[in-house]
């Protein structure tokens, strides 16, 4: 995998190509893993603190993504502003200090409260990771990258419920947030050590309100920036129910409580070896061809599930079978649709991260919390939840660019000597 270092200013030590996209990885899977190992304790955690209607303890995981996506449009100024590693650094410290405070917190709304600013606080390797790669590259070099980047953050989701449950077996359900401060703790003095500032002093923007005013206006205007915004963010709004639903489906529907550390990672490694392969294909056939065809594919799999499981029904194994198709096809939309959105926005990446953050997530924590609240004892709702979703989704990408549906444009070199904004500026 070609890694440039001439797009890297400043002087210090050079991560190499592999140990960047684990560094990457690594610190988008702080968020993955703060939401996920939470799964397994939701009844411990409703037990402990007097919760006993179990959809009021999916705020433990809406909370969270509805900080982390309110958190996103602060950390991309900053960071266009002061540079990408002091930005990260300080995100990093709260998110630390909030799971801390989550861990001791002794009241179910005090439990809410930190988990909206630990998550507010984790937006900051979001922002800061799409930001450092749209940095260095572009094109299919960055769905390359990104690809990549989520094979290893998929990987999150197969590992943090059983996670979770050992924890669980070894102490309380506090012990899990403990876990997460010490994640937090590591990835900040890695990434501090090595990680070089990505963003060229000459590039960097004022906090001048009508300069800011203006790059949000750019982000939101501009009909691809927009267009894949918005269809990301229909398309993650089934993750989110996913997440929300996942241990009420296996709990209750199922009623296989024992399994939900197995279903979880049966469903979710799927999406990292689809995230492995869309780092290969992307660069034959192009970042919208691939795209677009995940797209297409999230639609088809996940109206036949919802059909399949309402009219004959499904087992606990054929849901797992199916809802992994599902993932995977999702695992070919994400990186991609992302990339298309970023494309045009080298010059504010920051500030364009930050605004396609919060609109993606923000709206998803949203509709993903709607579909989790229908749970009626069954998974129809979700499926069926998840299946308009991605009809939604489709159909943004359609108006978005009609004329360049499953385009195949031809390759471009990624490993330029000098940054996009530099390519851009010129």
């Amino acid at each position: 995998m070609p890694f440039s270092q001439k797009a890297l200013p400043g002087s210090g030590p050079r991560p190499g190509a592999r140990e960047t996209v684990a560094l990457l990885a690594g610190l988008m899977a702080l968020n993955a893993f703060a939401i996920d190992a939470m799964i397994p304790a939701l009844p411990d955690i409703g037990a402990h603190l007097g919760v006993s209607e179990e959809n009021r303890r999916q705020l433990i995981i809406v909370a969270y993504t509805f900080g982390f996506g309110v958190g996103q449009i602060l950390w991309g100024p900053l960071a266009d502003r002061f540079g990408r590693k002091p930005v990260l650094a300080l995100g990093i410290t709260l998110y630390t200090v909030f799971a801390t405070m989550c861990a001791f917190a002794p009241s179910f709304e005090l439990l809410v409260a930190g988990r909206m600013l630990q998550g507010a606080s984790a937006a900051a390797t979001r922002v800061l990771v799409v930001a450092m790669v749209r940095d260095l590259f572009e094109g299919e070099a960055m769905a390359r990258i990104m690809s990549l980047v989520f094979m290893v953050f998929m990987l999150v989701p197969v590992l943090a419920p059983s996670v979770g449950q050992l924890i669980l077996l070894a102490g309380p359900w506090q012990a899990i947030f403990l876990v997460l401060a010490a994640y937090g703790l590591i990835m900040l003095s890695w990434s501090w050590i090595r990680l070089p500032e990505t963003l060229h002093p000459e590039y960097r923007r004022s906090l001048d309100l009508r300069e800011l005013a203006s790059a949000a206006r750019s982000v939101l205007t501009e009909r691809q920036s927009l267009g894949y915004t918005l269809a990301q963010t229909a398309i993650f709004s089934g993750l989110v129910a996913y997440i929300a639903s996942i241990q009420q489906i296996v709990f209750d529907a199922f009623q296989r409580p024992e399994a939900i550390g197995l279903v979880f990672g049966a469903v979710a490694a799927p999406m990292a070896l689809a995230s492995w392969l869309n780092s290969r294909f992307v660069g034959r056939f192009g970042v919208r061809r691939v795209g677009h065809l995940g797209v297409l594919a999230f639609v088809i799999l996940t109206t036949l599930h919802a059909t399949i499981a309402t009219l004959w029904g499904e087992s606990l194994t054929e849901f797992v079978i199916l809802q992994g198709l599902v993932m995977a096809s999702f695992a070919f939309t994400s990186s991609n649709l992302n990339t298309l959105a970023m494309e045009k926005m080298a010059p504010i990446a920051g500030m364009a991260s930050s605004i396609q953050g919060v609109i993606g997530t923000v709206i998803a924590a949203g509709a993903g919390f709607a579909i989790g609240q229908a749970f009626d004892g069954t998974q129809l709702p979700f499926l069926w939840g998840f299946a308009v979703c991605g009809v939604v989704g489709a159909l943004l990408v359609l108006f978005t660019e009609p004329r360049r549906l499953f385009e195949r444009l031809p390759p471009i070199d990624d490993t330029p000597a000098v940054p996009p904004q530099a390519r851009l500026a010129e």
